[in-house]
């Protein structure tokens, strides 16, 4: 098996700690509307190719947690669609 091209360890210091500032500010503002997404984090895999792009994984949610986040959504939605 071959090893990644770039490995999740792998990649500039700051571009690591500002996806999981992300990651960890965006847990914080849903715990603000009382929303935990409890796989909420840094995507390791997309760490792998030549230049790594991270995401931030949302992950799975309940169904109750599903229809917060819609409430909050639509709560904070402005009255006319910017585009």
């Amino acid at each position: 098996m071959s090893k990644p091209a770039n490995p999740p360890e792998a990649g500039p210091p700051q571009l690591r700690e500002a996806v999981k500032e992300c990651a960890d500010d965006l847990r914080a503002a849903l715990a603000e509307h009382g929303i935990k997404l409890p796989s909420l984090g840094v995507d390791l895999i997309t760490y792998a190719s030549d230049t790594p792009h991270p995401l931030v994984s949302l992950g799975n949610c309940r169904l109750d947690t599903a229809h917060r986040l819609i409430d909050v959504l639509r709560t904070a939605r402005p009255e006319e669609p910017t585009r």
